[in-house]
């Protein structure tokens, strides 16, 4: 897009920048995520490589997002405690009200900003100091990158930020709906699933939230052998299923008022078989 940005109009610049949000939320939600649980390569020198690629290229740090994926897997968008504090650090009932998740909006636009790279780096510092050289050093690299694309043209560093930060909207947008309606106190139905096969093909079983929450160590390849084995399971605990992609799940026709997803989850927990 830098060699393109002085010589085409602006219109298809607009495109290509929306398409370039759209790749940075399909990056962080495929390519990314299943790094994190099943790297790709054998060799530390090749999956450390491949994580600053990924730092550059989507503009953020790999070792940072992985440290809060897997603090996401611990509370499992758990609701708050009675401090008001949840396990998971991007849970969508952090910043609800009386345990309902937050405004898809709300979270939508403002979680980007919640982003504590201290906490981050504190607790790669408890687990490996040397990952949270590394989570900084991404940092740099990619700040680095922006910072050289705006001192050769100005212009373009200003038209490109807004379009990176929506993509991280995106991200965050996809995030929600992946457990807007799930039940945060029934491991099995922690997450909400879509099937769609286009989605899922495109955006490596992404779809499969359900399950992979229950198992997240399974691979991407291996999701819907997954549901096969505990699809009866899955129906009796209720598990939230929509008919369109996560980042379009405002569109599903099932969609519960946020009032009444709470309502629904302990209905399902007094209707669980023991």
């Amino acid at each position: 897009m830098f060699y393109l940005f002085p010589r085409v109009p602006l219109w298809v610049m607009l495109i290509l920048g929306f398409i370039y949000s759209v790749s940075i939320s399909w990056n962080i939600n495929g390519i990314s995520h299943n790094f994190i649980h099943n790297p790709y390569f054998r060799s530390p020198l090749l999956n450390r490589l491949f994580s600053i690629i990924e730092s550059v290229t989507v503009g953020f740090s790999q070792v940072f997002y992985e440290c809060i994926h897997m603090q996401h897997h611990k509370g499992n968008a758990d609701r708050p405690d009675d401090a008001g504090e949840t396990t998971d650090w991007i849970s969508i009932y952090k910043h609800g009200d009386d345990g309902e998740a937050e405004h898809p909006l709300k979270y939508t636009f403002l979680s980007f900003f919640r982003e504590d790279p201290k906490t981050v780096i504190k607790e790669l510092k408890r687990k490996d100091p040397r990952e949270a050289f590394w989570g900084i050093t991404e940092l740099a690299l990619f700040m680095a990158n922006f910072l050289i694309l705006g001192i050769l043209d100005w212009r373009y560093i200003c038209f490109l930020l807004p379009f990176w930060y929506f993509g991280h909207c995106l991200s965050y947008l996809n995030g929600y709906y992946r457990h807007y309606g799930g039940n945060p106190d029934e491991p099995i139905a922690w997450g909400v699933s879509a099937y769609g096969k286009l989605y899922n093909w495109t955006w490596f079983y992404n779809g499969y939230h359900a399950e992979h929450h229950f198992r997240p160590k399974v691979h991407w390849t291996r999701m819907e052998t997954l549901r096969d084995h505990i699809v009866e399971q899955q129906r009796s605990a209720g598990v939230r299923v929509i008919k369109v992609p996560h980042a379009l799940g405002f569109l599903d026709p099932d969609l519960p008022p946020r009032g009444q997803v709470r309502e629904a989850s302990h209905h399902l927990n007094s209707e669980a078989v023991p």
